[in-house]
């Protein structure tokens, strides 16, 4: 049962790098890398119960908070960025 959620895993994480690369826009962008985050830590805590290895599940979870930082340091970056064009564009009139 481990390695067909583990496969599953897999092919979603799969699908979210396809969209981080193809996505549309900056945030459709984001929201895959932070998608594909989630399922590596999903697929540490899989690894972690089909190894027996409970010492995996700390990766896991430090991985987690770092995946869920780093998103929020991106999309704050890209909302600064976005204002400041938007202040240098009025600016110009």
């Amino acid at each position: 049962m481990y390695y067909a959620v583990s496969i599953a895993i897999l092919v979603t994480m799969g699908l979210a790098l396809a969209r981080a690369v193809l996505g549309p826009s900056v945030y459709d962008r984001v929201l895959a890398a932070n998608m594909f985050g989630t399922k590596t830590t999903l697929l540490l805590a899989v690894i972690a119960f089909l190894y027996g290895r409970p010492d995996f599940l700390d990766l896991a979870l430090a991985y987690a908070l770092i995946n869920f930082i780093g998103v929020l340091a991106v999309l704050e970056f890209f909302q600064i960025r976005s204002l400041r064009r938007a202040a240098k564009h009025v600016e110009e009139r």
